[in-house]
């Protein structure tokens, strides 16, 4: 990956949806280069999607949440089973596997209080490979728009 790429990836980064025409202008490539290198990025999964950030409040979910989940067991089929069931839930919107005190965060948003205790217990501890859960209400969320990575 050259300075080419690291600049396509930043101009994507600000803005997803930003034409090819304007993509090269902005990274002084021609066109047709600047459509091969995103082809390439993805072919590489250097770009592995390009989605929509959506506000959940606006769509009628403002209660948000970062759940921290500690499991009874750490066997590798009970993990990966587990980490899979829990990104098929509704309420989630991105799952981390991480190590320290807790095995996995889990980032929810619902419509209220007793929607969120309801899906912790209903979906979360009832879960038996559960053994503990915390629960910390997130105010405010920032999405980095310039990658610190470039």
């Amino acid at each position: 990956m050259d300075e080419i790429d690291r600049a396509i990836l930043a101009e994507l980064t600000l803005d997803g949806r930003i034409a090819n025409n304007a993509l090269a202008a902005r990274v002084g490539v021609a066109p047709s280069t600047a459509l091969a290198r995103v082809k390439a990025l993805v072919d590489q999964k250097v770009i592995r999607n390009f989605t929509i950030d959506i506000d959940p409040s606006a769509i009628g979910y403002p209660v948000q949440a970062i759940i921290a989940l500690q499991l009874r067991t750490h066997h590798k089929s009970q993990v990966l089973g587990f980490a899979e069931r829990i990104a098929q839930l509704s309420p989630v919107i991105q799952t981390f596997h991480v190590s320290g005190g807790e095995d996995f965060l889990v980032h929810v948003a619902v419509t209220d209080a007793e929607s969120l205790r309801s899906f912790i217990l209903d979906s979360l501890t009832s879960d038996p490979s559960v053994s503990h859960a915390r629960t910390l209400l997130v105010f405010e969320h920032q999405r980095n728009r310039t990658s610190a990575l470039l």
